[in-house]
This record gives structure tokens, C-alpha cells and sequence, in this order.
């Protein structure tokens, strides 16, 4: 059984922990609203950006002569899982819902004798899979000191996605990242980035048809590699919003687990007080009484 002096320590100490828990779901719940208007506010530019490289690709098709990052290398042999994590922790089951998930895919395609390569974004993302998979991360790309997630940032991730496939070096690429909904639910997603796939436009307009010029295979020629890095922006933004939610979220229940665990700390504590008072009472008045 723990001494008053032992118990006196745990509480003050458990006190301490609350206090620093509490400060960083106020931080968490700061910087959240900043992430969450900017996820929010890129969300209607990349569905239309969307819908326009839709309705460009159902016009050109998967012919000879649609662009690559289309149409494709024509085959599926070897696949680019790019990851995108946080660079800390401490925010419930963010990182390990994304990674979960693309551990899942990943094991799904070495089953079906795919080659896999990994892009890490993010030191949790590249922790978690190092122990299984480090022979397959070909490429870490390092955020810790980035403040605020811009578009170079997305520019310089998919330049990097572009260069390897070019170079031939995959056939098919996927960004794994968390899709914000609210504080307490995030969205572990997939989402493929070459080929290029698109949702079904909507028509609209009672079934205009667009002339374009140039044609829609200039156009997608130049538009693709902007969709992909928007593509990627949008995942790092909806990232940064589900972190500070999942962050505030375990937060708060860390501080409220702190709470309870002082009260019973607190009642054991004076239970084991009162414990010592009685007994030097009842040593006492044995002692008066034997003499």
C-alpha cells in the first residue's frame, strides 16, 4: 500500500499532466479552426477543378493519344502508396486509422504479386511502416518545420510523384490521407492519382456540349499535373484538420481521465489519512490507559 507521502506525489504529478493536456487541447482547438476553414474553403475549387478534368477526359477517352497520366502505362504491375501522416503524435488514432488502411491495401496487392513502393509524408507514417516495410519506402518527404501547409508544398510532393513516372519507376499511384468531417470523426481515405480517375459529371445545363480550344487533349495535357498537386493539396489540408480534431478530441478525454483519476486518488488518499489518525488515537489512549 502506498504511503501519504507517495500518494501526495502521484496526485500533484497526475495534477501537472492535466494541466499540460488541457493547454494542448486549447491549442489543438486553435489551430483547428484555422485548418478547418482552409480545408473547407479548397474544397468547391477542387471538385470543380474535378468536374472539369471529367468532362475533358470523357471527351478524349483512353485512346493512343489521351495523355499518360490518363490513359495509364496500360498495365498495373507496380504501385506508389503515397502516405500522408502527421509529423506528432499524441492525436488519438489519426496516424494509425491512415496507416491501418494502407497497410491493408498494400498487403492486398503484394497478395496478388504487385510490386509496391511507399512515399512517406509525415515522421509517424514512416515510424509505423519502417519495422515491416522499410525495404519498400523509396522516398520521405520532411514537414516538421512547415507552419502552415501551402500549395508549393503539394507542388513539390507531386513534381516528385510526376518525376518517378516519367522515369517509369511505377504504373499506378494512391494518396492515403484522413478526410475531415467534424471534432470527432475523421475519415481514413483513398484516393488514386494516376491514372487519373474521375466521378461521373453530373450534366447540368440540359446537356450542353463545350467546344474547346485547343483541343481537350492539349488542354488535359497541361491540366493533369495541376490536378494532381491540387489533388495532394487538398489531402495535406483535410490531414491538418483532421490532426488538431483528433488532437483536441484526445485532449479532452485525457484531461478528463486526469480529473477522475485525482478524485481517486484524492478519496484513497484521505482514507489512508484518517486510517493513520485512528491508529495513533487508539495507541494513544491504550497508552493512558495502561498507566
Amino acid at each position: 500500500m502506498p504511503s501519504l507521502k507517495d500518494l501526495k506525489i502521484r496526485i500533484e504529478s497526475v495534477k501537472s499532466t492535466r494541466k499540460i493536456t488541457k493547454a494542448m487541447q486549447m491549442v489543438a482547438a486553435a489551430k483547428l479552426r484555422r485548418a478547418q476553414e482552409a480545408a473547407e474553403s479548397a474544397r468547391p475549387y477542387a471538385e470543380r477543378m474535378e468536374t472539369v478534368l471529367g468532362n475533358l477526359a470523357a471527351g478524349v477517352g483512353t485512346g493512343p493519344s489521351a495523355p499518360r497520366l490518363l490513359a495509364g502505362t496500360g498495365k498495373s504491375d507496380t504501385h506508389l502508396l503515397v502516405i500522408a501522416t502527421a509529423e506528432r503524435g499524441l492525436c488519438g488514432g489519426f496516424n494509425s486509422s491512415i496507416v491501418k488502411q494502407a497497410r491493408a491495401h498494400l498487403e492486398k496487392l503484394l497478395a496478388e504479386g504487385k510490386a509496391v513502393k511507399i512515399m512517406t509524408v509525415g515522421k509517424k507514417g514512416r515510424e509505423m511502416l519502417r519495422r515491416d516495410f522499410n525495404h519498400l519506402i523509396v522516398e520521405h518527404v520532411d514537414l516538421s518545420e512547415v507552419k502552415r501547409i501551402g500549395y508549393a508544398n503539394a507542388v513539390d510532393i507531386s513534381h516528385k510523384v510526376l518525376h518517378r513516372f516519367n522515369e517509369g519507376e511505377f504504373d499506378v499511384c494512391s494518396v492515403f490521407f484522413s478526410r475531415f468531417e467534424n471534432v470527432i470523426t475523421q475519415i481514413p481515405t483513398r484516393r488514386q492519382l494516376i491514372p487519373a480517375e474521375f466521378e461521373e459529371a453530373e450534366s447540368s445545363g440540359g446537356g450542353a456540349q463545350y467546344e474547346y480550344e485547343p483541343e481537350e487533349g492539349a488542354i488535359l495535357a497541361d491540366l493533369l499535373p495541376r490536378g494532381i498537386a491540387t489533388q495532394i493539396f487538398t489531402a495535406l489540408l483535410e490531414n491538418a484538420a483532421s490532426e488538431q480534431g483528433a488532437r483536441m478530441s484526445a485532449m479532452d478525454n485525457a484531461t478528463r481521465n486526469a480529473g477522475d483519476m485525482i478524485d481517486r486518488l484524492t478519496i484513497q488518499y484521505n482514507r489512508s489519512r484518517q486510517a493513520a489518525i485512528t491508529t495513533e488515537l487508539i495507541e494513544i489512549i491504550a497508552g493512558a490507559e495502561a498507566l
